[in-house]
């Protein structure tokens, strides 16, 4: 999970891209980068850390130009090194920039024959950097036997599509040419398009999501369509093209966790999706768990909010904040290492007591994934007094990898895959623990836009709408997943093996 953004402007870009960063740091708290274009220069500065870290004064005044990229990033493949922050760079063809959210599921494939048929060189371990040289190459192909234009630039993307696999929203500029933007086939990642009108002219930008061309005061034209790519050259000029058959199935975990709530993807609006969940969740707990003695719903913060507060209206119940957030703690879903994560979970929540004495405590969360952070919750909601610890989950049992770009990758650090709801419930101690069904999940989205009917819910019912994943490919990707984390910690590789190996990590919480 990362979030891109690229802007075509009138007028000097740089504060509009550091804005559209911030709103979208929650798609990624591990680097940010922003380049900008000035005729034929680039103007670049990335690092590890968060965007008000990342960038200073002296920084901003460098970055030139009304046209330009942004990224923030947490890593899913590759390191953490600032070597691999991004928007990444080649000075040839013309000199390429990019910026990509998603995952490559051919990436070492590709890297064979980057090296091999396109003699080009990849001197990172990131997918990203692998799409980029494959995009030049492309460009470089189409643009042999005519001058740059366009239609180039599609036929490029077109012979893209054909390579690569899997998921990737992606935003590159050619330098004192124009801005690219495009999505898969299958739309995993999303992707939205913005318009202003200035004094001076229209000016476009695209993020990955809606949040973003609300705040910086452009207007939500549509969404980049599976397979689409736009193209809005330096003086404002917008075009595009299908460049591939779409298969539309957007990632479904986007409306459970990863978007921010006053987003609108695929004209879907994540709030209302959460609303929907805990209706449905409510209905749930009528039908089967209606014994439950509850005298409260507490979320669990912050992305469960909506759905908590719709579940406790449904049943008639007392809806209460019972945990304080730390904001100066990032989301520990995101952050790298069971050690890390479940340090954070204490430091981030503390209890508010008076709502737990005494109470049969229904706590909702969006979503269960590794399940330290669960069972973390479940253990202060007893310490500040509940008498009986219900747990609630927006989602349905996470059992299966996410290859698509979101940091569940290897089986072994899930907590479901291979047990039943009980045997969750007794590791993670709680008294109940409900989850959401799959239909009802995809039927709250949905049924916000009946055009939408397919997701990918991979993580959810082992179903890889690529047709590439099979099971050499998810072994392959634990044994590198193990081989990292001992080769990040060598002196406590046995003890974060055993750590793997318990599925005792982290949920996105």
């Amino acid at each position: 999970m990362c979030g891109i953004l690229g802007i075509v402007g009138k007028n000097p870009v740089n504060q509009l891209l550091y804005d559209g960063l911030l709103v979208l740091q929650h798609r990624g708290q591990d680097a940010a980068g922003i380049v900008t274009c000035d005729g034929n220069t680039f103007f670049m500065h990335k690092n590890n850390g968060l965007v008000k870290d990342v960038f200073h004064t002296r920084h901003m005044r460098n970055l030139i130009g009304n046209a330009g990229i942004a990224h923030v990033r947490y890593p899913t493949a590759g390191s953490s090194s600032a070597a691999e922050a991004q928007p990444f760079y080649v000075n040839s063809p013309f000199g390429i920039v990019l910026g990509h959210n998603g995952n490559l599921t051919n990436a070492e494939k590709l890297k064979e024959d980057i090296f091999r048929q396109d003699l080009r060189h990849i001197n990172t371990t990131s997918d990203s950097e692998v799409l980029l040289n494959v995009l030049a190459h492309e460009i470089e192909e189409s643009a042999k036997s005519t001058v740059l234009n366009s239609d180039v630039v599609f036929d490029a993307v077109t012979s893209v599509h054909k390579r690569c696999k899997g998921a990737y929203a992606v935003v590159s500029m050619i330098a004192n040419f124009g801005l690219l933007a495009f999505r898969d086939p299958h739309g995993i990642r999303p992707l939205v398009i913005g318009k202003h009108e200035s004094p001076q002219g229209v000016e476009y930008m695209v993020a990955s999501e809606s949040v973003a061309i609300d705040v910086l005061g452009f207007k939500l034209v549509r969404d980049v369509a599976p397979g689409e790519a736009v193209f809005i050259d330096m003086n404002g000029n917008f075009y595009s093209k299908q460049c591939a058959k779409p298969n539309h199935h957007p990632c479904i975990f986007e409306y459970v966790y990863l978007a921010r709530p006053d987003s609108v993807i695929d004209g879907i609006s994540v709030y209302q999706t959460r609303l929907n969940m805990g209706k449905t969740l409510a209905q749930k707990i009528k039908k089967a768990w209606a014994h439950l003695d509850i005298d409260v719903v507490i979320p669990i913060p912050d992305t469960s909010r909506p759905s908590a507060l719709q579940l406790a209206l449904e049943l008639g119940l007392d809806y209460r904040e019972g945990f304080i957030k730390n904001r100066y703690i990032g989301r520990t879903f995101i952050m790298p290492g069971q050690a890390l994560r479940k340090k954070s979970v204490r430091q981030k929540l503390n209890p508010i007591k008076i709502e737990f004495q005494d109470k049969n405590v229904l706590l909702v969360d969006d979503s269960i994934v590794r399940g330290t952070t669960s069972k973390e919750i479940v253990q202060m909601a007893r310490e500040a007094g509940a008498k009986k610890v219900y747990l609630v989950s927006a989602a349905p049992p996470v059992r299966f990898p996410n290859v698509y770009g979101i940091d569940m990758p290897s089986r072994t650090e899930l907590l479901a895959p291979n047990k039943t709801d009980e045997e969750i419930r007794k590791e993670i101690g709680a008294d109940e623990l409900i989850y959401q069904d799959l239909d009802a999940l995809i039927e709250n989205i949905a049924s916000i836009n009946p055009k939408l009917k397919k997701f990918d819910a991979s993580c959810f019912d082992g179903k890889y709408i690529t047709g590439d994943i099979d099971e050499y490919y998810l072994k392959n990707i634990e044994t590198l997943r193990a081989d990292s984390n001992m080769s990040d910690n060598p002196s406590n590789a046995s003890t974060q093996m055993d750590l793997n190996l318990s599925k005792n990590e982290e949920e996105a919480a």
